[in-house]
């Protein structure tokens, strides 16, 4: 066989094993963003085979564009630890108790992060639907499609994976919040999208309201400001951080409690 047959060969077999394997998960995160990047690392380091699906080609979310395309972002005192966690670098501002981080460094080192602790990150795929269970109604995984299906229009028939807890990490949108609420009217799931900026209160309500929304769904970062209608917050990155570690906590909390 010549090299290029070789090639073909080896990514086939190395990416059909990992969907194989990946086919049931104990936690999917949807969308490799601050937040799910953050959560996944504190899921992996537990112990929970943790899957990332990100729609884009890319990871990070909303910090590639920084501040208006600035690369740099904010974070405060409370985050820190976190950004240590990660060996995340950051420096002092000129205003007391915001911290100053590059946004490609913050981005490289979210996933690396998440990648060191055993966490699997997938791109260019889309959640497209979930999968659901009765009596009493929960979320017990999603349903899959390659996002260049999803772009060119074509009609192609989805693929599952099952999981014990699935995370939105799709920010502003909500996604699969989303398809719950249009689909699922059971699941009383209602979205009334995020309000107009007030960063200083955001910033700490999208850590609060962080956590489960039904049996086996949780929200976290932006996608907890859409579903319980709270304000932006803009490019300061603590709580989208601290939601993250704090979505992982209760997924951790939960699963632990849950039978045998």
């Amino acid at each position: 066989m010549s090299l290029e047959s070789h090639i073909t060969r080896v990514i086939w077999e190395e990416a059909s094993r990992d969907w194989v394997e990946l086919s049931s998960c104990d936690v999917v995160v949807v969308g490799a963003g601050p937040s799910g990047l953050t959560a996944a690392k504190y899921l992996a380091e537990k112990g929970l085979k943790t899957l990332v699906l990100e729609r884009r080609l890319s990871f990070g979310g909303g910090i590639g564009g920084g501040g208006m395309l600035l690369h740099k972002t904010v974070v405060d005192e409370r985050g820190l630890g976190i950004l240590r966690d990660f060996n995340i670098r950051y420096k002092p501002s000129s205003i007391k108790g915001l911290y100053v981080v590059d946004t490609a460094e913050l981005t490289a080192k979210l996933a690396a992060g998440a990648l060191d602790a055993g966490a699997k990150i997938i791109p260019g795929i889309s959640v497209e639907d979930v999968i659901v269970r009765y009596n009493p109604f929960r979320v017990q995984g999603v349903v899959v499609e390659w996002s260049a299906v999803q772009l060119s229009g074509l009609h192609v028939d989805p693929l599952f994976i099952e999981s014990k807890a699935v995370i939105d990490a799709t920010g502003h949108d909500a996604e699969v919040l989303r398809i719950l609420e249009k689909k699922n009217p059971e699941s009383k799931v209602k979205i009334p999208g995020e309000k107009s900026a007030y960063s200083e209160k955001a910033d700490v309500d999208v850590v609060e309201y962080t956590g489960r929304v039904i049996p086996g769904l949780y929200a976290t970062g932006m996608a907890v400001a859409a579903v319980h209608g709270l304000n932006r917050m803009g490019p300061i990155f603590t709580g989208m951080l601290l939601s993250g570690r704090k979505v992982a906590e209760a997924v951790i909390r939960d699963l632990e409690s849950a039978p045998k």
